[in-house]
């Protein structure tokens, strides 16, 4: 995709999706442009994906033509922002009962589990953005050596803490439930409190740093 693209959300939101790849640059220009679409009159709600925006209206506007054109406008000038996150160290144990798909890993790049952890562990990862379940995170800055297709048949439970590679991407579940990733690993970090302020443990610009305290084989 050379362009951006924009399609609509029912009647209520369209999403506004980056050209090119994911990077920690052109994300940078989805928060720009989130900050910028945010104070619009036509905007109820402002919310950056990985590599895109959806922007929810304060009331359906009777057409899209002219916002269309202004948020291709404003995404041209939009420059990098970086935000001043906070740096996170989870301590992540690899392999065992709580890396049911290591193997599955170690298969696919051809790699030994020590070497698979060291890499995992090396990278600063940038959280790019928060969504699928509460206080899940999407993270930028996994080491291409590890990318691991998703699974054909998805796990319907994994628990919340597991640590997965799908694709070219890492991510830590906030929660129980159903993925298609290969979980490698897993924490103790709690990732959502609804009593908490904000109630999420990350948030976008935040850096995670993974610590591998065990390696189970």
């Amino acid at each position: 995709m050379s362009t951006p693209g924009i399609s609509l959300l029912g009647s209520s939101a369209i999403l506004f999706e980056a050209p090119g790849e994911t990077t920690l640059l052109t994300q940078q220009r989805i928060w720009a442009l989130s900050r910028e679409v945010a104070g619009w009159p036509e905007t109820g709600e402002a919310v950056p994906g990985m590599n895109n925006l959806m922007l929810r209206f304060a009331r359906p506007p009777r057409t899209l033509d002219a916002l269309i054109t202004r948020l291709k406008v404003a995404w041209e000038a939009a420059e990098p922002l970086p935000l001043d996150g906070r740096s996170i160290e989870l301590d992540v144990t690899y392999g065992g009962e709580g890396g049911p798909h290591m193997a599955d890993v170690i298969r696919h790049t051809g790699l030994g589990i020590d070497d698979i952890v060291a890499l995992h562990t090396a990278p600063d990862y940038p959280v790019f953005a928060l969504g699928s379940h509460p206080g899940y995170c999407y993270l930028g800055g996994m080491d291409p050596r590890l990318t691991t297709p998703r699974r054909q048949v998805p796990v319907l439970r994994i628990p919340g803490g597991a640590v997965s590679i799908g694709g070219s991407q890492t991510g830590v579940s906030a929660s129980d439930g159903p993925s298609g990733w290969n979980t490698i690993g897993t924490t103790s970090a709690v990732f959502f409190d609804p009593a908490g302020n904000p109630p999420a443990l990350f948030q976008p610009g935040d850096i995670l740093r993974l610590r591998a305290v065990r390696v189970l084989r």
